[in-house]
């Protein structure tokens, strides 16, 4: 079975790049952008050997996991380009959700850009973006996915959709969250529809109202998770009644967190 785009993707002009094997699927759709493609267009493949995440940290997808990217070409600022995120994890989601079938598993989303299932990673997103010649921003959203595999001795517990007794296909997996993205790219709108985006982000937040501990380069910031403003940043409320955004950082929630507190 091959990869293949949705009826709501096909409807929105999303075109398809698949790979029996890649380096990096982020990779080829910005070489791509430089070479002049604007998209919309997705690359896809079930074995990716130099795929990255954030902070350059290597994410390998062994054949039979997912890892995709989208490229945008976009008209706006980096900042309102970076919401994108959110609205990556909320398709996923989605998509997860809609192949999930009789499986009932709590996905929830990870501030800034994981999937959970339980507490275990299931999915990471990393956004790259160069500026294009008088067309703004060409974006890549990349996002990976453990469906037969996941990767061990990782600072957060990974999982699989196998392991979770999911009888699912990076194929299929695919062209569910080939269609929930064109839902939700659309709803986001150039960053317009943020707004509902956010809101849908949130109902599914992980750690939301629990205490948290955020790592941002050499500062720790502790607190309660209350919220994601408008422009994405995570919202911590500390000790004294100080509302701290945080725009980056690694997130640690629960037991984890109080211990760094304490």
């Amino acid at each position: 079975m091959g990869f293949t785009l949705g009826p709501r993707a096909i409807s929105a002009g999303y075109r398809l790049a698949s790979f029996d094997q890649i380096g990096s699927t982020n990779s080829e759709a910005l070489a791509r952008a430089n070479a002049g493609e604007r998209g919309p267009m997705w690359f896809v493949t079930t074995e990716q050997t130099a795929g990255r995440g954030r902070r350059h940290r290597p994410w390998i997808a062994p054949r039979g996991n997912l890892a995709a990217s989208v490229l945008e070409t976009i008209d706006v600022a980096p900042a309102t380009a970076a919401t994108l995120g959110f609205a990556a994890g909320v398709a996923l989601a989605t998509a997860l959700r809609n192949v999930a079938g009789s499986v009932s598993v709590p996905f929830s989303l990870k501030w800034p850009n994981d999937v959970l299932a339980g507490h275990a990673k299931l999915t990471g997103i990393l956004l790259e973006a160069e500026a294009v010649a008088g067309r703004g921003l060409a974006v890549v959203v990349g996002m990976g996915t453990n469906v037969v595999a996941a990767p061990e001795g990782t600072p957060t517990p990974a999982t699989s959709l196998r392991a979770l007794g999911f009888e699912v296909t990076a194929e299929q997996l695919f062209t569910a969250l080939s269609d929930s993205w064109a839902e939700c790219r659309g709803i986001w709108d150039e960053g317009r529809g943020f707004g509902e985006i956010r809101r849908r982000w949130l109902a599914l937040a992980a750690g939301l109202g629990q205490p948290v501990s955020v790592h941002t380069g050499q500062t720790t910031v502790s607190g309660i998770f209350d919220t994601i403003d408008d422009t994405g940043c995570m919202i911590v409320r500390t000790s004294t009644g100080d509302s701290v955004p945080i725009s980056a950082g690694d997130v640690h929630f629960g037991q984890a967190a109080s211990a760094r507190v304490g």
